[in-house]
Order: structure tokens, then C-alpha cells, then sequence
């Protein structure tokens, strides 16, 4: 399904759009859909890598300063 939006652009910039759709042959619809899934691809990933880096290190066996071992050891078992 498609969606209509209507935008609102500089005259620069709607000049900048219609050359970038001229010498990449295509229609400046698709210029603008190519550089909005590019732009929402790199969120997608960078907040992949931000959740990675929060969990990173929590599958080591550490509880604060102490290791699952050094827990068991001081048990009283």
C-alpha cells in the first residue's frame, strides 16, 4: 500500500532533489524513500548496538564484584 505525504521543502533543497533524481535516473519519490530507509536502517542498528552494549558483560558469571563460584564458596551448604 502506498501513502501520500505531502512536503514542504527550501528551494535549494528541492533543487538539490531534482538533480540528485536526474543523475541517478529516478524519480525523486524514490530518492526520498532510498534516503529514509538508509536513514532508518543506521537507527535500527545503532540502537541494536546500544542494547548490546547495555547487556555486554552481564553474561559473565558476575554478580557485582563477586563470581558465581565465589558465591557458592562462601554458601553455608
Amino acid at each position: 500500500m502506498t501513502v501520500r505525504k505531502n512536503f514542504v521543502f527550501d528551494e535549494e533543497v528541492a533543487a538539490h532533489l531534482e538533480e540528485i533524481a536526474k543523475e541517478e535516473g529516478k524519480s525523486m519519490t524514490a530518492v526520498v524513500q532510498e534516503m529514509i530507509e538508509k536513514h532508518y536502517s543506521d537507527i535500527k542498528k545503532r540502537k541494536k548496538l546500544e542494547a548490546l552494549e547495555r547487556i555486554a558483560g552481564s553474561a559473565t558469571g558476575l554478580f557485582g564484584d563477586l563470581t558465581v563460584q565465589e558465591i557458592k564458596a562462601n554458601m553455608d551448604v
